[in-house]
């Protein structure tokens, strides 16, 4: 942009608009303010005045600055890469020098050294003095001979000294004497300047010359004497009188010129030779200092002596500054990765080179020491079932660091405390280099082991338990309600079971325990865990329904267990019953009969008349018999969970079959995670019991919470080892369920990233722990890609407040499976408008949860054909178009509908229309039989004979 005003000047300046209105004003333009126009006279009138006020050699100087930003990587103490911002600043000056000063100079210089040549020193030389003295008399009776002559501005020597490293680059094999000539007005300041730093007499012999030119050929001298800036216009014919006199002057200025090239020599020897260099690294010096082989008064002891004081330079020596030892880099400096660059991250008062600072001083005694290597052991890793990322990383002896990097790897996104499961763990131990070995922790259960052991008594003969299994509504309750003599089935929730019923019969051949399971598809488990703890399993299917589904299920379960088969054809009194249909489709199931040469006993009955439960019986025993089923009597019990719920007055309520020992109250009991004493005792009548044999079927209070259905029951005799045992299987069961939990995130991790996927939250409360198995199960299985069901929490016991309160917070619907709300949580309800809804049968909950599903789904758009119209005449309106006359043929034609102009029974173009007339009337429709005028909304393309189809899109509600 052209400056045209003094701010738009000051702004390319980079300096302030008032400053530069001053300077204006100095040099003798007058402008009123910085928004007044500047003009090419008005800028040169400011250069001649800052150069009058300055000194015109400043026009000389070219300074070029160079800036270099980089980035570098560095890990710090944890492990973490930190980028840093390093920039690098070079500055070089030029400075032109005019050639007749140059040649004057070197003419005045020839002719003093002639005359002092002519005439011989005196013996007699004066005593030596400091530098600064001799140097300072010709200078100053130069400077008085001359008074009219202008001072030589100190700028050159400024600039002269920051530039050593460009004359080297321009010029580096060029001669000492060649870098004396080319800078005479520098070194005219070098003499002066020798009593202080002796930094500034560095860059002299090397100071850039951008006209520089060699000297005459007629001078004698093959030298060029440098000589002041000052003296230049000074003639040879005044300085002959006084050649006498300058004599030792220009004896000492001789050796302090001579002292200025070593130097010089020396500084360019150091630049060529390269930044970093690497040595071993050596034994410190001041251990050996004053020893037999190294005598006192060395360079060590100087360097002691002069820590203290400041070191004076002289001519006595080539270089100070190679001899320096502060300026000296430190072994550790040479050495460290950073050496020969800027001291970015050095530290302390030292100012960043390592000076008073100790803390960048041990830093970088860090830095210098190498990285111990570490040679890599493989070790033997004991890997428990559950074990954290930082306990992994310690038993392999690396940082968590690593172990969560080999996990990213493997697609798995943990923390230093996430739990592990055991296959994972194993896995990166391998990929580690390591060997796995899985081991458990110290497990408190190998005290019941031990237990078990001990324990020898005698086996007795004890009574067989019976399954009773097969598909729902085939009679199962109502078979095991004749045996019994009692109603139950008819006192059930919709005429089916929903739990497993434990009862004991006495029959003319002893006792029977039965095990009655739901024969709903949702209680698979409930059937896994009854032919796990049966003996028998009598398996009835309908005479008038023959082999359904968890009729096959029941067969599986029972050759799983790998227990007997008895096979009770039921309802053989209905007319349509076909024992022998059923039999052929069992026998496809690879159930073979008897009579047809198989091992499974065949036996019609009829659970409303009676018949065959007799035979039945015999044949149950008979195989008890031939199993010799046997267990101790006076030993620990140990049974299995058969059902267990929260009673809200009772507390925790389980149903256990004891399969061996005896059960007394008031023994310490542990059932999976839970633990107890047995407070009271009820047989299958509901009668209180102060014991339970083998195979006897019996309800128990007193555990600290709900065991799960199918849980181990043993007997300890220490309560403090039970509730060890259990707190451990506790602490277990989470840290499984968690591992557990997380694999299963990562695995669905995209599956609700889907767009429209809706979700049904759940909240399912059951009065047992069965049936909130099998209602959870069931419910989840009618998740769709569109709509989802999310059991937020499933539980035993009645809706409590805090269920409630859950529910506002996720949303969810509350389930009630034979359980009901209490009166704070029904207000809680009703005040935040929660959905409670309470179920008997599972049926009735599941078809419910599922038109819930239903009406979330998007409706389904249909079209629909409501009409057909006839174009037999076209009228052209210029303002409008073309307006067709058509009878409607079909249907009707609405206003609002959409169209398809059919052309030779060929869709042509799909609208809808723009206005609907009835002679000169706009009507909403016209039905079948009447014409009407009709023009398409942005479609005048129309012909006589083409046909309108008329339809509309509905949304159809879908379902599941």
């Amino acid at each position: 942009m052209p400056s045209n005003t003094v701010a738009q000047f000051a702004e390319e300046l980079n300096m302030p608009a008032n400053v530069l209105l001053d300077h204006f004003r100095s040099a003798g333009v007058e402008l009123d303010s910085v928004n007044a126009d500047v003009t090419e006279a008005d800028k040169s009138a400011l250069l001649e005045s800052l150069r009058r006020s300055h000194g015109s050699d400043t026009g000389k100087k070219v300074v070029l600055t160079r800036r270099k930003t980089s980035e570098i990587h560095q890990a710090d103490g944890s492990g973490r890469s930190r980028t840093i911002q390093v920039e690098v600043r070079k500055k070089r000056v030029l400075v032109k020098r005019d050639r007749s000063d140059l040649a004057e100079a070197a003419r005045a210089e020839a002719a003093a050294q002639a005359a002092a040549a002519a005439a011989p020193a005196p013996e007699e030389a004066p005593a030596p003095q400091a530098p600064a003295a001799p140097a300072a008399e010709p200078v100053a009776a130069l400077r008085a001979a001359e008074p009219a002559a202008p001072a030589a501005p100190p700028a050159p020597a400024g600039e002269a000294e920051s530039s050593p490293a460009p004359a080297e680059s321009a010029q580096p094999e060029s001669a000492p004497v060649e870098a004396a000539a080319q800078n005479e007005p520098a070194e005219a300041v070098a003499p002066e300047a020798t009593h202080q730093d002796p930094v500034s007499e560095t860059p002299v012999a090397e100071a850039p010359a951008t006209a520089s030119e060699p000297a005459p050929a007629a001078e004698p001298a093959p030298r060029v004497e440098p000589v002041p800036a000052s003296s230049a216009p000074v003639s040879a014919p005044q300085a002959t009188p006084g050649k006498a006199r300058r004599a030792p002057a220009d004896a000492d200025r001789e050796r302090a010129r001579r002292a200025a090239e070593e130097e010089a020599a020396a500084l360019r020897e150091m630049m060529r030779q390269p930044r970093k260099v690497l040595r071993a690294p050596e034994p410190e010096e001041a251990a050996t200092t004053g020893t037999l082989h190294k005598p006192a008064g060395t360079k060590t002891t100087v360097k002691k002596e002069s820590e203290g004081k400041k070191v004076i330079k002289t001519s006595d020596v080539s270089s100070s500054w190679s001899n320096d030892g502060r300026k000296k880099p430190s072994k550790a400096e040479t050495l460290s990765p950073g050496a020969g660059r800027d001291a970015w991250r050095a530290g302390g008062k030292g100012g960043g080179r390592g000076g008073k600072g100790g803390r960048g001083k041990g830093r970088r005694q860090a830095e210098h020491q190498e990285p111990m290597q570490v040679e890599f052991i493989a070790r033997e890793i004991h890997v428990p079932e559950t074990i954290s990322v930082a306990d992994l990383a310690h038993k392999m002896s690396v940082k968590a660091a690593e172990v969560i990097k080999h996990l990213m790897k493997l697609g798995q996104m943990v923390t230093i405390n996430q739990i592990l499961d055991q296959e994972t763990a194993m896995i990166v131990v391998e990929e580690l280099g390591h060997t796995a070995i899985a081991a458990k922790l110290d497990d408190p259960e190998t005290f019941l082991a031990d237990t078990e052991a001990a324990s020898e008594a005698e086996a007795l003969p004890r009574a067989p338990v019976v399954t009773v299994m097969g598909h729902v509504d085939h009679g199962k309750t109502s078979l095991l309600d004749y045996i019994r003599r009692t109603k139950v089935a008819t006192g059930e929730a919709g005429g089916i079971t929903q739990h497993i019923g434990a009862y004991s019969v006495k029959t003319d051949r002893g006792v029977v325990a039965f095990l009655d399971t739901p024969g709903h598809e949702a209680f698979t488990a409930m059937r896994a865990r009854g032919a796990q703890a049966t003996d028998i399993v009598i398996l009835v299917v309908a005479a008038d329904d023959g082999v359904m589904p968890q009729t096959k299920e029941a067969i599986h379960h029972a050759r799983a267990a790998n227990v007997p088969l008895v096979v009770a054809i039921n309802k053989i009194d209905k007319p349509e019953a076909n024992p022998e249909r059923v039999k052929q489709e069992l026998v496809a199931e690879e159930v073979v009969p008897e009579e047809y040469g198989g091992d499974v006993p065949f036996i019609p009955v009829s659970a409303k008349t009676g018949q065959g439960i007799d035979e039945l019986l015999e044949n149950v025993l008979l195989q008890a018999e031939i199993l010799e089923l046997k267990a101790p009597v006076d030993a620990p019990a140990k049974g299995i969970v058969i059902e267990a719920r929260l009673d809200k007055g009772r507390g925790p309520v389980a149903t256990i079959l004891v399969q061996s020992g005896t059960l007394h109250r008031g023994d310490a009991v542990l059932a999976g995670v839970a633990f107890g004493k047995v407070r009271a005792m009820l047989n299958d009548t509901g009668k209180p019991a102060a014991e339970a044999g083998p195979s006897t079927p019996v309800e128990i209070q007193g555990l600290a919470e709900v065991p799960a259905a199918g849980d181990e029951v043993l007997v300890l005799n220490d309560e403090r080892k039970a509730r060890e045992i259990a707190l451990f299987r506790q602490g277990k069961f989470r840290d499984v369920k968690l591992a557990r939990q997380q694999a299963a995130k990562l695995e669905s991790m995209f599956d609700n990233l889907g767009e429209g996927v809706r979700t049904l939250p759940l909240i399912v409360k059951t009065d047992v722990q069965g049936s909130q198995e099998a209602l959870v199960q069931s419910l989840l299985k009618l998740s769709t890609d569109e709509v989802r069901v999310q059991v937020v929490h499933a539980a035993v016991g009645g809706i409590s407040e805090s269920d409630v309160n859950l529910a506002i917070a996720s949303g969810a619907v509350v389930i009630g499976f034979n359980v009901r709300a209490d009166a704070p949580a029904k207000k809680q309800a009703e005040t935040n408008d929660i959905d409670l809804r309470y179920y008997n049968i599972i049926y009735d909950a599941i078809d419910d949860v599922r038109n819930a599903m239903s009406g979330m789904l998007a409706p389904e758009k249909r079209e629909e054909v409501i009409g057909l119209v006839e174009i037999r005449e076209i009228f052209s309106v210029s303002k409008i178009g073309n307006i067709a006359g058509c009878m409607v043929l079909e249907g009707v034609v609405r206003r609002d509908s959409q169209v398809r102009l059919l052309r030779n029974h060929v869709v042509h173009w799909t609208g809808s229309l723009e206005s609907l007339r009835r002679f000169k009337d706009d009507v909403k429709e016209v039905k079948a039989g009447f014409d009407c005028g009709i023009t398409l909304k942005g479609n005048n393309d129309i012909e006589i004979g083409d046909q309108l189809e008329v339809f509309e899109i509905k949304e159809v509600a879908r379902t599941l």
